[in-house]
């Protein structure tokens, strides 16, 4: 059996092997001889040295003898003779020192030519592994060697057999390669050379751990070098991979360490900075622009300008430079201002992020930017961004009534500043004057306390026409602020806006068209909507013009076509179905016109809102139309139709004894005529009582006072309200109304119930079993204690149905 070429015998059967691996077989590999193994380690000698007796060992081992011996109390002695030594000096063997070298040299020169032969992708995967392993112990043994791999030009033949089909052969390659090139500048340059990178990378995305681990520890080792480090970046994907498994939770702890301190030297080039930070690696970026030159922070701060981050991302960036940033906006360099604020324009568009530049001062100077004129002051391009980054932190929802943003503690909301945004939004173009609005918007957006500064700056300027014009404008951004700006302000100044909306512009027929012009419904659609929805219901001349124009007809078009799943959805829908359902009601408010109610018969509207009752998740739906269909019920008992009784008969004239009365089927209980859900408006024949008393459980307190308002129609002046009682009674009605009353969710809302149960107790039937309800009776004495003048007087008359209080009426009348 030969000897194979790293010195072991091969067991390899030679029919198996090719023709290459015969070929080293058959090569001699020089013997070891005995006189260079050390007697004690049996391992070839690198140091040998001589006793007094002649006999060689290898220094370390001798060594270690000879120390044994003294602590174990004994006279040092031979190891082969185990006689007593009279001296323990240690003289070395050069002769055979030098000789051992010389026979080392041959045999690794012998190997170093064998392990080439066996780097080629036609050799047995055996042969190729042993060969990779000896380059490895090369190394390993004596790092000088790392210089003869590369002057036999190894390494470039290594790299070839990454290609291997063997998963074991490329993995003990990668192993190879990262062991040749640690700590030798020179063997990372050869690195550098062709697609050897990008081969390296591809096993980032292997399907198999160890390769991953392999390439990512190799990388690492090559990203100590800087021209290395730009080489590893410019592979497309490459970053972006070693970020992923940096951050990954799925990989073994080695691979993630390797990858994250692998990403640390690549941040040492620029370019590899910004590729991290497009893979959401951001902090080497938010270091160079907090700790770079002044050239490379306004590099950094120009290509954050550039990303697009998510929101968790502009928190973090928020957090670590927001302040630098602000201070970068206040240089004199208008290069360097430019970066800033389209650095804080990224950042600024997320709530949470905005309000941490608040608290870190970026008001003032953007306050001051947007009103600067002169020779300091910006681009009309840059204060547009100024204008976007403040309608971004304005719309944050932050309370700003407390924050200085100019002299003499002026604020955003101070009176001063809103006529500076008003004077700038009649000064400017269209893109700039879309983001002025916005920040109205914010300003006014619920629950702000600076829409009183606002409404006031905008009627003593008399702004409300030019606002109310922005509603025909072309640009859809603006369309949309204005619509959005006009609904806040609309519960503040309703009345100016509808007779601004009424007035010859004509931008009430615009707000229709706008409504109802497209099939698929869009945000300014719904504003608009919602900006009708909010004028005051009561502008009887607004409804007029909207009834001469069939807006409402169209709206209840719109309405059926949703309801009837023709329009497409979107995230549109709830508030634009919302605001065409309220604003239908207000048709219900000015039933004293012929055509308003002309309108409610021709197309059934009561029924319509019936239906809309059970519209559930959209409380605005159900509270508008139970509105409607109180309004309409109130109108009930002045449409119906008494009975017209046939006149007495001559006999029955002359002898009433012998008469009897009509007798006229089909007549309304509570309205004591003829009634129906069309012509009349009825409830009952609507059969919207149950749908109305389950509403009375509803979560939102204005839907229960909506529906409760509905249902007190039956019990009002005008009606049977002993017949009112016994339909909420068969409704299973009573006990939610007292529900309602014990609850006490609002004063509005305990008011309403008050009256209702003034109203059902003056049922006997319902007293008696109220009297024994002693919550009801607390309720009651509460609102009598505490409500207003007239709660006061309805509780007392309820108290007095339940005997709590003593009912002098009769006393007095009698007496009189």
């Amino acid at each position: 059996m030969a000897e194979s070429w790293d010195g072991s015998s091969s067991n390899n059967d030679s029919a198996s092997q090719s023709e290459e691996s015969h070929h080293f077989e058959r090569l001699r590999i020089e013997p070891i001889y005995d006189s260079f193994l050390c007697p004690l380690s049996k391992q070839v000698m690198h140091d040998p040295v001589t006793l007094e007796n002649g006999q060689t060992f290898e220094r370390a081992a001798i060594e270690k003898w000879l120390n044994e011996c003294r602590e174990a109390g004994k006279r040092p002695t031979c190891p082969l003779t185990l006689r007593e030594l009279r001296s323990t000096e240690l003289n070395p063997s050069i002769a055979l020192r030098h000789t051992i070298e010389e026979w080392n040299a041959r045999n690794e020169a012998a190997k170093l030519d064998m392990a080439r032969r066996c780097l080629s992708l036609n050799i047995p995967e055996n042969d190729v592994l042993q060969a990779l392993k000896f380059v490895q112990h090369l190394c390993l043994n004596n790092p000088v060697n790392k210089q003869v791999i590369r002057n036999a030009d190894l390494i470039p033949m290594i790299v070839d057999v990454l290609k291997s089909s063997s998963r074991r052969v490329r993995c003990t390659s990668l192993e190879t390669l990262r062991i040749v090139v640690e700590e030798d500048s020179d063997n990372k340059e050869i690195m550098a050379e062709g697609v050897t990178v990008r081969t390296i990378v591809k096993f980032l995305s292997h399907e198999q751990s160890k390769e991953r681990e392999e390439a990512v520890s190799l990388l690492y080792e090559l990203s100590k070098s800087e021209r290395l480090c730009e080489k590893i970046g410019s592979v497309n994907g490459a970053i972006l991979i070693l970020v992923g498994l940096a951050s990954s939770n799925s990989e073994n702890l080695i691979t993630v360490e390797k990858a994250d301190k692998t990403l640390d030297n690549l941040a040492q080039c620029e370019n590899n900075v910004r590729q991290m930070a497009e893979s959401g690696r951001l902090q080497p970026l938010l270091t160079l622009l907090l700790e770079g030159s002044q050239e490379t922070k306004l590099s950094m701060a120009t290509y954050l300008g550039e990303l697009v981050l998510n929101n968790d991302a502009r928190v973090y960036v928020a957090r670590t430079v927001g302040f630098s940033l602000v201070n970068l906006m206040k240089h004199n360099n208008m290069q360097s201002r430019e970066a800033a604020l389209k650095a804080l324009n990224q950042i600024s568009s997320y709530e949470e992020s905005a309000k941490i530049l608040i608290e870190a001062g970026i008001l003032p100077p953007l306050v001051k930017d947007l009103f600067t004129v002169g020779s300091n002051q910006l681009p009309m391009r840059l204060k547009e961004v100024s204008a976007t980054i403040l309608a971004n932190v304005v719309n944050s929802g932050h309370d700003f009534d407390s924050i200085p943003v100019g002299p003499g503690r002026q604020t955003l909301a101070s009176e001063e500043t809103i006529h500076n945004l008003l004077h700038l939004i009649s000064n400017t173009g269209p893109t700039i004057e879309c983001k002025l609005i916005q920040i109205l918007v914010g300003l006014t957006n619920p629950p702000a306390t600076s829409v009183s500064s606002v409404v006031y700056a905008i009627k003593s300027s008399g702004a409300t026409n030019s606002l109310v014009q922005f509603i025909e404008a072309p640009q859809r951004d603006l369309c949309v602020a204005s619509l959005k700006l006009l609904q806040n302000l609309s519960p503040h100044m309703g009345n100016e806006l509808a007779s601004s909306l009424r007035g010859p512009s004509g931008q009430l027929s615009s707000l229709i068209a706008l409504v109802s012009e497209s099939a698929v419904i869009t945000e300014e659609q719904a504003a608009a909507v919602c900006l009708l929805a909010d004028l005051p219901e009561q502008d009887k001349g607004l409804t007029r013009q909207m009834l001469n124009e069939g807006a409402f007809q169209s709206f209840i078009s719109r309405i059926v076509s949703i309801r009837q799943g023709e329009t497409r959805g979107n995230r549109f829908m709830t508030p634009y179905l919302e605001g065409l359902v309220k604003v239908l009601s207000r048709i219900t408010f000015a039933l004293s016109e012929q055509s308003a109610f002309q309108v409610c018969r021709e197309n059934n509207l009561a029924s319509l809102f019936i239906e809309l009752l059970q519209t559930n998740g959209l409380d605005n739906v159900q509270m508008a139309s139970a509105t409607a269909l109180e309004n309409l019920s109130q109108e009930t008992k002045n449409l119906t139709k008494l009975p017209e009784y046939p006149p007495p008969s001559f006999c029955a004239s002359i002898f009433p004894c012998l008469s009897k009365p009509a007798v006229i089927t089909g007549l309304c209980r509570v309205h004591r005529g003829a009634c129906s859900l069309k012509e009349t408006f009825c409830l009952l024949e609507g059969q919207a009582v149950d749908k109305l008393v389950a509403l009375l459980d509803h979560k939102n307190e204005k839907v229960v006072e909506a529906s409760l308002a509905a249902l007190a129609t039956l019990l009002d002046d005008g009606v049977v309200i002993e017949e009112g009682v016994q339909v909420l009674i068969d409704a299973e009605g009573v006990k939610p109304i007292l529900d309602v009353l014990l609850e006490k969710r609002t004063e509005n809302l305990t008011r309403r119930a008050v009256w209702t149960v003034e109203r059902l107790l003056r049922s006997e039937e319902i007293a008696y079993v109220v009297a024994d309800d002693p919550n009801v009776s607390t309720a009651l004495v509460d609102s009598f204690q505490h409500g207003d003048y007239r709660t006061k007087q309805i509780a007392e008359r309820a108290l007095m149905h339940v005997d709590k209080i003593p009912n002098f009426s009769s006393i007095f009348s009698n007496t009189a």
